[in-house]
């Protein structure tokens, strides 16, 4: 038996499609297919504007530049997340400012924002892990209190929603991912979601390389040039072509990958009881995406032999994020607002389990090693 982590689910169309971009002639971006993945997020999320990225990293370092983060400033944001959200920033010459992470969402926790703020804050960069929302709504009064901008890091979050509202469209901007190990994928992608209005055409700007292309072909200007900083933010027509057929199918892949989250939730409830594991925690206003289905172990010992039982039937599970705050890099260009004990209790626990459509077929025997590996 080889149960590997993660399995690319393909709906059957992306194929065609991609064929079609080459038929159509335009396998640059911007074409057909980009537009279309580009209409159908505005309509799901909200979003005023919403452009598609070569990456959710992308997207992140866009959202960046559209801050007009410049160095010495700051960017407060958990330490439990990827190297991309502290990156984007950190490329402007700001310091990531790490926060402890709630020991039940494993969320930024929002009630240690405030006190992690100084006359450098310029942002805050919450990060809705495996899909499950932070507390947006307090948030958002903290940044409107001290006037900061929040960039939601909702590359987990495709098809969420916190309190109603789609994630990544809550503050002024959203990332989302499309990596090959996100719900709805096109191998490497992503996409910027521009919610405050005044952001959108530079935001366009930016994402062609400095120039007013956008607007050249929308007849606004009669030539288009260099205007501005800016980078090859854009995916080509390929990689939209094969996100199309996915979100034809947004719908249907969010219902079995909640069904497979639903299943493990039940089964694994006894073991939650007895003693032996945690499971993860969705508060009643979040309706999370089935992202992930992971476990807390009670410690590290007990996690390195759970995954490496599980590894010698084949089964293949994984820990996730080393805190930024403990990684060289964070410690060079970032600084921790306290000890985050939470953070690193959590990072030392935390198993993720196999979750992939088509993954139901052997739920069952993948469970019951679960079960008697811990």
């Amino acid at each position: 038996m080889n149960i590997p982590f993660n399995k690319p689910y393909m709906t059957g169309k992306e194929l065609w499609n991609i064929a079609q971009a080459h038929a159509n002639g335009h396998l640059a971006g911007d074409g057909s297919f980009t537009k279309r993945c580009s209409r159908w997020l505005e309509a799901r999320t909200g979003a005023g504007k919403a452009l598609l990225t070569h990456s959710c990293t992308a997207a992140l370092e866009m959202a960046a530049i559209l801050a007009d983060i410049q160095p010495g400033d700051e960017v407060i944001m958990p330490s439990y997340t990827f190297v991309s959200t502290a990156n984007a920033f950190a490329l402007r010459g700001a310091v990531p400012v790490f926060v402890d992470i709630r020991p039940d969402t494993l969320n930024i926790d929002e009630n240690l924002i405030e006190a992690a703020i100084t006359e450098r804050t310029r942002a805050i960069a919450p990060v809705h892990y495996a899909g499950v929302g932070c507390e947006m709504d307090t948030i958002m009064a903290i940044a409107n209190q001290h006037k900061l901008l929040v960039i939601e890091d909702a590359a987990q979050a495709v098809m969420a929603n916190y309190k109603g509202r789609p994630l990544g469209a809550i503050g002024h901007m959203g990332t989302l991912s499309f990596h090959e190990t996100k719900n709805i994928i096109s191998g490497e992608g992503g996409a910027l979601l521009v919610n405050a209005p005044h952001y959108a055409e530079r935001a366009e700007i930016i994402r062609e390389k400095g120039t007013n292309r956008s607007q050249f072909f929308r007849g606004q200007v009669d030539k288009y040039t260099w205007v501005d900083i800016g980078s090859s933010y854009l995916p080509g027509e390929i990689i939209a072509a094969f996100l199309a057929a996915q979100i034809e199918e947004a719908d249907s892949i969010t219902r079995q990958r909640l069904a497979i989250w639903n299943t493990y939730h039940q089964w694994l409830a006894e073991a939650e009881k007895a003693g032996k594991l945690r499971r993860p925690v969705v508060p009643a206003h979040c309706a999370h995406n089935a992202h992930m289905y992971y476990i807390l172990l009670p410690d590290l010992a007990h996690r390195t032999a759970f995954i490496d039982k599980l590894r010698k039937v084949g089964i293949n599970t994984v820990f996730h994020y080393i805190p930024l705050h403990s990684a060289p890099a964070g410690q060079r260009y970032g600084r921790a607002h306290g000890d985050l004990p939470v953070t690193n209790e959590m990072a030392d626990r935390l198993v993720r389990l196999p979750l992939w459509v088509g993954l139901e077929e052997v739920q069952a025997e993948v469970i019951q090693h679960v079960l008697s590996s811990l």
